[in-house]
Order: C-alpha cells, then structure tokens, then sequence
C-alpha cells in the first residue's frame, strides 16, 4: 500500500480510481485500511477544492414546505403574515425578518445558518 497526499487533478483522479478498485475489499483487510485512507484524503481534497456552496435560503423553505406537505398558506400562518408577504419574500422581493427566521426554525426546523444566508 503506497499512499501519498492529493495535490494535484490527476493525483485526485487515481484516488478516485484505487477506491473504485477496493470498493469490494473484505472487512479487515489491507485493502480496506488502504480503502478507509484514501476516502479520507478524497474527502479532504474536495473540501478544499470543491466546496458545496450553503443552500439557498427561499430553496430551503420551499424544499421544506414540500417535504412536510404544507401550503404557502401554512407558511403564511407560520410566519405570522399574509400570503401577500410570504409571495415577496419566495419571489425574493422581500427578505426575512429576525422574528419570520425564529418561526421557521422552530416549527419548520430549517437550520437558522441557512436562513441568514
């Protein structure tokens, strides 16, 4: 088992490669060792490379809302305003007030990092 640091695409790629090829080691082998090794420094290297943008605030409400079955008209409710106000806050018209992300933290558990964003 050689394993070296992923600095570069190409090292990047044969990791990606040499996982492919241990993907079926049997549990407590080298090759799973070699295995857990290399999906770490993978993990690693795409942190930095390729970093997951935070999500969208009005795409985490909306995916929310369709996860849960509720309305725009919930949402309303939840938020203690008028459909007219939830309709220019999802049209990005308005944004979110202190009060509307602590409502939609606590009844839709959406993550307040995610609102703020």
């Amino acid at each position: 088992m050689t394993i070296r640091p992923i600095r570069t695409p190409e090292d990047y790629e044969a990791a990606l490669a040499r996982i492919d090829a241990l993907w079926e080691a049997a549990p407590g082998s080298e090759e799973t060792d070699e295995l857990d090794v290399l999906a770490t420094l993978v993990d690693r290297y795409e942190e930095e490379h390729q970093p997951i943008p935070p999500p969208d605030p009005i795409e985490a409400i909306l995916f929310r809302l369709e996860q849960t079955g509720q309305t725009r008209k919930e949402l309303a409710d939840i938020l203690g305003v008028g459909r007219g106000r939830v309709s220019e806050i999802l049209n990005r018209k308005r944004g979110l007030s202190l009060r509307m992300i602590r409502r939609l933290v606590h009844n839709l558990h959406i993550p307040a990092e995610i609102l703020i964003g």
